[in-house]
């Protein structure tokens, strides 16, 4: 953080109503007290009213603030909860900036709907885990984003574990896991990838030459043409919609139960997560589908 930056967080936190110490403010922004006690004394100088008392700290003169948002409660609580969302799936490095944005958006806002929105926001959490272990993962293909600079890393995908060279063109967050769209160079065609899947990612000097293609748009190369449908018992639905898959394109109740249709390359894909379901699934169509589930669960049996 460069010293304007710094000068300007030191403002928000010191409009906050307690007094604060130099000892926190230096622990704070990673400097020393002597650098804070400078800061200080710059602030004053460009006549910001800091307070200094012996044994409490600093604070802003009371009655001296940033001009205010015009923002609607609505408005502003959409916006730090939308930073709170963003904080909890990012790497480290930019929750340090999310933090550093609530702060900012929290001060600009006039005094009664901050308390307000605070007040709101003591009553609802957004919570977010990391349980697929991806920040450094996701922290290089950022880099690679913004560098256009090709990867390369280990996938493991359900048919094995193969090498890839790809030209990175954007991530998605999908139900709880982050996913790379790319071109895959070896395979000459766009392919998404998981985080969670990836090992050993390298970034590499060679710059991207594909051309991106804007999310939601399939180029012909990518096209799912194979069709699965799965039949689940009717009192399923409500399972099968907290853990709906990525190639899901429809589902409904029908006479016979709750049906799903996806479409996919190829059912070797969709093998791990039909026989997550147990008994609970049906396979109605493709039959290379169904012969697979069976091969698979003669096999768990140590049957032939």
């Amino acid at each position: 953080m460069n010293r304007t930056d710094r000068l300007l967080a030191l403002v928000l936190e010191l409009r906050e109503s307690r007094w604060t110490r130099a000892e926190e403010l230096a622990a704070q922004f990673g400097i020393s007290i002597r650098t804070v006690y400078r800061d200080v004394l710059a602030l004053n100088e460009a006549g910001v009213p800091v307070l200094s008392v012996p044994g409490q700290g600093y604070r802003l003169m009371e009655g001296y603030f940033l001009p205010p948002l015009h923002l609607t409660e609505a408005e502003a609580l959409m916006l730090a909860f939308g930073l709170d969302a963003v904080q909890g799936v990012f790497d480290a490095e930019y929750a340090l900036a999310v933090g550093s944005a609530a702060r900012k958006l929290m001060a600009a806002l006039p005094e009664e709907r901050r308390q307000q929105v605070e007040a709101l926001r003591e009553h609802i959490r957004l919570i977010w885990t990391d349980v697929d272990g991806t920040p450094e993962t996701l922290r290089t293909l950022r880099t690679a984003l913004l560098a256009r600079r090709a990867v390369r890393f280990r996938y493991h995908s359900p048919q094995g574990v193969s090498e890839r060279h790809a030209d990175p063109h954007g991530l998605v967050r999908l139900n709880g896991v982050w996913m790379l769209a790319a071109h895959d160079r070896g395979r000459a065609a766009r392919r998404t990838f998981r985080l969670d899947r990836m090992e050993a990612l390298a970034l590499t000097g060679i710059p991207v030459e594909s051309e991106p293609v804007a999310f939601g748009v399939q180029p012909p190369e990518d096209r799912r043409a194979v069709q699965v449908r799965l039949l689940f018992p009717a009192e399923a639905e409500r399972r099968v919609r907290e853990r709906p898959n990525f190639h899901q394109v429809a589902a409904a109740q029908t006479a016979a139960g709750y049906q799903v249709t996806l479409r996919v390359r190829g059912v070797a894909e969709l093998l791990p997560w039909v026989l997550s379901w147990g008994a609970q699934v049906k396979v109605l169509e493709p039959p290379e589908l169904a012969e697979l589930v069976g091969q698979e669960a003669r096999a768990m049996l140590g049957r032939s």
